[in-house]
């Protein structure tokens, strides 16, 4: 008898595809090579799988199971938001409040280099809320309106960071060190302009895709973190009260404009965030399910919770474009 069955979570689309254990005490890493291959189809189709039900003993027995994929689990390099180190490739889930909401994403878009892979462990799943929802990145690329699309490819997009001053993550946290040789030579490698700022902190501008076909399948897919990065993702209040502060949009935390430094009008990106709302895909979590995304094909995202929440992540397959 096979120690599992395979049939979509949700009516109506197969992200993701459920793979559910068959019966009890089934260990997820002694299940997975038999499973394997129609993890590997199902991926490659729908971009994302969930397994529930089989035994998996904490952070290391995750750790193990997702390095059983064959290849080494990545460190969380220039990161965006805050996180924590669990155990060795094994990190916190973004370190928001509760009571925000994290907009659909694809791990690290908003850098060149990214993971292909990323595995998601609820721990413990909240009360209420909490839900990772994710979306088809092909389906949103082939919906966003077509002249917003080709601006997207043709110019790419420059990413403009301002670290620290208390309102966005440290660079000594993001680069994981104090050095400012060792920031230089990171931002030379992966073709990041970086300058140090009179008051001693840093900011980096970085042009990226806007959208990027996969090494695999060839398809295009929308892979890009503008609608987060940009000023129009802010709270009309925080906005102003940011600007206020900044005085100059060049000084916010984060921001976004087109790869040839021309700004993009909140208009265009309210006409994607509603494209990705409606390939959203929600469900609720169980504590003890993983799920596994590649994450050129799948964004994923998080809504705000009430209660104890415990979601892990690991990532792998390091791709690059240079």
């Amino acid at each position: 008898m096979s120690a599992f069955t395979v049939r979509p979570l949700l009516e109506g689309t197969s992200l993701p595809m459920l793979f559910e254990a068959s019966g009890s005490s089934i260990l997820l890493s002694d299940a997975l090579p038999e499973m394997r291959p129609e993890i590997d189809r199902h991926l490659r189709t729908g971009g994302g799988v969930m397994f529930r039900g089989f035994d998996l003993d904490g952070a290391d027995a995750f750790r193990a199971f997702a390095g059983n994929f064959g290849h080494p689990l990545l460190t969380y390099e220039f990161g965006s938001t805050p996180r924590s180190q669990v155990t060795k490739g094994v990190y916190t889930s973004t370190e928001y409040p509760p009571h925000q909401h994290i907009p659909l994403h694809n791990e690290q878009a908003y850098t060149r280099d990214w993971p292909m892979k990323i595995w998601f462990y609820c721990m413990q799943a909240a009360p209420e809320g909490g839900e990772t929802p994710i979306a088809d990145s092909r389906a949103i690329f082939n919906d966003v309106p077509e002249a917003i699309r080709q601006a997207f490819v043709d110019k790419g997009l420059m990413y403009v960071r301002n670290y620290g001053n208390g309102l966005d993550v440290p660079w000594q946290q993001v680069f994981g060190t104090e050095d400012r040789a060792e920031v230089e030579a990171y931002c030379e490698k992966h073709g990041i302009t970086c300058d140090w700022k009179d008051d001693g902190e840093l900011r980096t501008r970085q042009v990226c895709q806007g959208a990027a076909r996969h090494p695999v399948t060839g398809e295009w897919v929308w892979f890009n973190q503008a609608h987060l990065f940009h000023v129009s993702n802010l709270e009309p209040e925080v906005r102003e009260s940011l600007l206020d502060i900044v005085e100059d949009e060049e000084e916010l935390p984060r921001n976004v404009l087109y790869g040839d430094g021309t700004p993009i009008d909140d208009a265009t990106l309210d006409t994607v965030r509603g494209v990705l709302k409606q390939h959203t895909v929600i469900f609720p979590w169980q504590s003890g399910d993983v799920i596994m995304l590649d994450n050129m094909l799948t964004a994923h995202a998080r809504t705000p919770f009430k209660g104890p929440r415990k979601v892990i992540v690991a990532m792998a397959e390091a791709h690059g474009q240079h």
